[in-house]
């Protein structure tokens, strides 16, 4: 998996650098380059592998996997600034933001927002205009204020709420801020031929979820200096988590659950799933 993992980053990163060549280089270029760079790269492997499911080939599914990778570049960018998460670090590098300043993050933010749907909608993705509509409709609805940027509000909120958030609250909280891009990134190769999305939603619901339970897992028990940023941070702020709700060997166990779940939900598709499932399993294994 790492090696599978590894080599797309390669190829998406190479993509995405010759996407920025237009934008020049000057300083909000710059930090749009530097946004980029790194990261595991796990949306851009679910695009990829759910495109092969459906026999698109990687030279037509790297457009809209570079694309979500621009997207969730943008929302770290933002997400790291002093008005939301005020963090230092990503990746072990210091944030856009701290490198450079606030106006030139929120800048880059935003031309990597806008980035992103330049690379979903390219012609050299979906190969009909309507795939490429849907594509860029579900990527607006999973970015918006619907998805992820909701579920980024509620986590603010949350910092300031007189009761801590319950189970329940937390898990509709990170179904967008973590789990809609995710979905959007799993159904693509679907979306791309006008196939049905039911399997592969149910898988990225669960893969999603789990994915952030082993977050706050990695909050609670990870290394600053391996996980390249800050942690304690949710403990210290007092905000409830799935390791506080439910104790850390429960939060290990319910996201080991949710594997499962997701592993099942791709039995449709044989051994050719084998990759998405080997996915599932790396997401609650990592320490960063």
């Amino acid at each position: 998996m790492h090696e599978a993992l590894t080599g797309l980053a390669a190829r998406v990163q190479t993509h995405l650098e010759q996407a920025l060549v237009p934008f020049g280089d000057g300083q909000v270029a710059q930090a749009m380059q530097y946004a980029v760079s790194g990261g595991k790269r796990v949306r851009a492997f679910l695009v990829t592998e759910s495109a092969k499911l459906h026999g698109v080939p990687e030279a037509r599914a790297i457009w809209p996997a570079s694309g979500i990778e621009a997207m969730h570049a943008y929302s770290l960018v933002h997400d790291d600034m002093p008005c939301m998460d005020d963090d230092a670090l990503r990746r072990g590098q210091p944030t856009v933001h701290v490198k450079w300043d606030e106006a030139t993050a929120t800048l880059a933010g935003d031309a990597l927002q806008s980035l992103a749907f330049e690379l979903v909608l390219h012609p050299g993705g979906a190969e009909t205009a309507q795939a490429q509509a849907a594509l860029g409709l579900g990527l607006a609805r999973a970015a918006g204020g619907q998805g992820m940027v909701l579920g980024q509000s509620l986590d603010i909120a949350a910092e300031t709420a007189e009761i801590p958030l319950n189970l329940e609250q937390i898990t509709h909280l990170q179904a967008g801020k973590t789990g809609a891009l995710i979905e959007w990134s799993a159904t693509t190769g679907a979306v791309m031929v006008g196939a049905s999305t039911e399997a592969l939603s149910t898988f990225a619901q669960a893969l999603g979820l789990a994915f952030q339970i082993q977050d706050d897992i990695i909050d609670v028990i990870g290394d600053a200096s391996e996980v390249g940023k800050a942690v304690g941070k949710d403990a210290a702020a007092g905000k409830a988590t799935f390791v506080s709700l439910l104790g850390l060997d429960g939060a290990k166990h319910r996201a080991s659950a949710l594997v499962d779940q997701a592993c099942d939900a791709l039995s449709i598709y044989g051994n050719d799933a084998d990759m998405l499932q080997q996915l599932a399993r790396f997401v609650i294994s990592r320490q960063k």
